[in-house]
């Protein structure tokens, strides 16, 4: 008579499987990070085999038959606990997903994004995006096979973006977008009718070294742990995390515009936070991976904005500017500083954009790839989309293919459906903050104190993993659903008060 297995050893036996794919993702991760940071650029060829061939690997491993029986075993086991239980119905869910996709697909996939990665690399230097088209072209077909093969209701670009928010379609991101198109716009127009601050000392020379050391002291005091992670230099910053014990975050430096490194570093802190707070006892599983990319930006985005573009941030630490850079900004006063750093004017960079205008560039892009992903508009046609769509809601024409269509490394990743989390995570970011603040005294941040902030996200936020989706942990931190409000009336408060537009209003 075979005695059924218990509960305890078949979840030993799934967390053992979760852990081993995991070990084998985050290699992955490894050789991707180095790809990006230091690689050879004769390295590039085997470098996309080498990660290939793992993605192949931890693909048949996570879909092989054994598992799907033991995740459907446990699944209707009622004696796992809340924890335990969670975990096996969203790797449930993970499984009946990635069992849509062969290992040949997968590796196909992997494969084409490495030569991407490299081929916008090499555009980006010749300035073309003719050198980029080929390869996009390849891996646009196949993330519109990847939408066939995962399935979807109504537009096939929500199949894509289920993938980085759960849950989210073209029907409500186009909802949100219309909630805050008209009033961005109107309230940017308001704005730009007023005479331009002036921020030309950010734009005075900033020795590289200097930048470097300034960013490292920001991070550690935004509560980074340079024990659990690193900062390096890359084409384009970024945040990967192998573990919460080795989180590694990349800047980038312009001699002659201090923002550029600065809001870059505090933008991927706040990533590098949440990765750092996830629960260590559940690597490998579910709930200790982030809920979703829009919680993921709105740590970043809330760091970056909320925090780092506000008075009190800068109260606190613009001497620790002034020691650095005695020259540039020797004769600017704090409140010089925050008017230079929140200026509204609209740019071709979308990471470089003030917090007004960022959400156009964001617009564009989920137009472009909704356009892209639905075949109304073709790999060809996007230099002119591009253009158009520019002039069209910022009145700002592209110099070039790098100012332009080439600015952003989230295509070469193959990661369409991504772009709309940013302002998703703006505004989840806003109503974060509102909810910590009332219990969080802006003399804190004025006296240089992060860490009572960082506490409310790392129990509000952090602790969850994916244990809730966006939309629900949002519920769970603030009692409602996301709601476009609070970053409308964060930003009315903030920059009816910097621009003196109080009773301007129509």
């Amino acid at each position: 008579m075979k005695i059924k297995a218990s509960s305890a050893d078949l979840y030993a036996d799934y967390v053992s499987r979760m852990r081993k794919i995991a070990d084998i993702k985050n290699s992955s991760a490894l050789l991707q990070w180095d790809q990006e940071t230091y690689l050879p650029p004769k390295g590039a060829g085997f470098r996309g085999q080498q990660i290939a061939t793992l993605a192949e690997i931890a693909h048949e491993l996570f879909t092989s038959p054994d598992l799907g029986n033991l995740l459907e075993e446990l699944n209707c086991r009622d004696d796992l606990g809340d924890a335990g239980k969670r975990n096996v119905e969203l790797s449930l869910e993970d499984f009946t997903r990635q069992k849509k996709f062969s290992p040949a697909f997968v590796r196909q996939l992997s494969e084409c994004v490495s030569r991407s990665f490299h081929s916008w690399i090499e555009a980006r230097k010749a300035n073309s995006f003719a050198v980029f088209e080929k390869d996009l072209s390849i891996l646009l077909d196949l993330k519109k096979q990847e939408a066939a093969l995962a399935g979807y209701s109504a537009h096939p670009y929500d199949a894509l973006l289920d993938e980085f928010e759960k849950g989210s379609t073209v029907e409500k991101l186009d909802k949100v977008f219309a909630q805050v198109r008209d009033p961005l716009k109107e309230l940017l127009d308001r704005i730009l009718a007023q005479g331009p601050i002036d921020d030309s000392f950010l734009h005075k020379w900033y020795p590289r070294a200097k930048q470097w050391e300034l960013g490292l002291e920001l991070i550690r005091d935004l509560g980074f742990d340079f024990e659990a992670g690193r900062q390096d230099l890359s084409e384009h910053p970024f945040t990967t995390s192998f573990n919460r014990d080795d989180v590694r975050i990349t800047t980038r430096i312009d001699e002659y515009n201090l923002a550029n490194m600065t809001w870059s570093c505090i933008h991927e802190t706040g990533h590098a936070l949440y990765e750092q707070g996830l629960p260590a006892e559940y690597y490998g599983l579910p709930l200790g991976e982030y809920a979703s990319l829009s919680i993921h930006e709105s740590q970043s985005r809330l760091w970056e904005n909320n925090v780092g573009r506000s008075r009190s941030f800068w109260k606190y630490r613009f001497a620790l500017l002034q020691q650095h850079f005695p020259d540039p900004l020797g004769k600017s006063t704090p409140e010089d500083f925050y008017r230079a750093i929140n200026k509204v004017q609209p740019s071709l960079i979308r990471t470089e954009s003030d917090e007004l205008s960022y959400h156009f560039h964001v617009l564009i892009r989920y137009e472009l790839e909704k356009g892209l992903i639905g075949g109304t508009i073709s790999v060809r046609d996007i230099p002119a989309f591009w253009e158009e769509s520019y002039i069209k809601y910022l009145s700002a024409k592209p110099l070039d293919d790098r100012t332009g269509c080439l600015q952003d490394v989230h295509w070469s990743h193959g990661s369409f459906g991504y772009f709309p989390t940013y302002s998703l995570g703006s505004f989840y970011a806003a109503q974060f903050f509102a909810t910590a603040s009332t219990g969080i005294l802006a003399s804190e941040l004025e006296a240089g104190n992060t860490r009572g902030l960082l506490d409310w996200l790392r129990n509000h936020i952090h602790s969850y993993g994916r244990r809730f989706t966006g939309e629900e942990l949002c519920r769970k931190a603030t009692g409602e659903s996301l709601n476009t409000r609070y970053f409308l009336d964060y930003a009315l408060a903030k920059y009816e008060n910097i621009y003196k537009l109080q009773g301007n209003a129509s």
